[in-house]
């Protein structure tokens, strides 16, 4: 069997090294967080977001798993999600006082705990690439409770019902591996991240001033 040459070997590295350094826009959007800075947080959390839709194509690109067979990127990126895609958003929620204690005590286990069972299923994906369950996506659902700011009891049923979601028989969609439709999806994730960005921006400057409102602070 023939040796993966040097530029092989330091391509697979380059992009292992990118997977973790999602981890570094994990750790940054958490000091953000515990600074009170949610719009900070939130942006460090869609950097994070982008990245994690290049790192599997460039994997594929570059054959990593065959170049480094000694390191699974799987569970690399398993672990970088947890922290990004789960562990910074619950503390998020947690601090802004989204939910009252002790029940924000509660949505953050909800949270923490479901997403550890998400991540250690056997069947995470269907053959066709298909999610079981909800896929953990708690970025994304902070991201729409920070800037909607629901009564407290809406966003605490929110949480549990996404939380419940993880173990129901349904399935999600993963728009950038699900080769069904695949145009239509790219396309609709092409819009739903300008949609965002422009949403995060009029967020952003309506509240120059958040921490004088409820619906702006952290």
């Amino acid at each position: 069997m023939n040796r993966p040459g040097v530029l092989a070997v330091t391509a697979a590295w380059l992009v292992h090294a990118f997977t973790a350094g999602m981890m570094i826009l994990g750790v940054l959007a958490l000091y953000a967080a515990e600074r009170g800075d949610t719009r900070g947080a939130l942006l460090w959390l869609a950097l994070a977001l982008f990245a994690d839709g290049l790192d599997g194509p460039l994997a594929r690109r570059f054959r990593v798993r065959d170049v480094l067979p000694a390191i699974d990127g799987g569970t690399l990126d398993l672990v970088v999600d947890y922290v990004t895609f789960v562990l910074v958003p619950a503390v998020l929620i947690g601090h802004t006082h989204l939910i009252p204690a002790p029940w924000s005590f509660v949505a953050v286990a909800l949270i923490l705990v479901s997403a550890l069972y998400h991540y250690a299923r056997t069947d995470l994906k269907t053959p066709d690439r298909y999610f079981n369950g909800f896929p953990a996506f708690w970025n994304v659902v902070a991201f729409y409770l920070l800037l909607w700011r629901p009564p407290a009891f809406a966003a605490f049923a929110v949480v549990a019902v996404f939380a419940a979601l993880t173990f129901a028989p349904v399935q999600f969609v993963h728009p950038l591996r699900v080769r069904e439709h695949r145009p239509l999806l790219l396309a609709a994730i092409a819009v739903w991240s300008v949609c965002n960005v422009a949403l995060l921006a009029a967020w952003s400057a309506r509240c120059r001033g958040w921490r004088r409102s409820r619906r702006c602070s952290a």
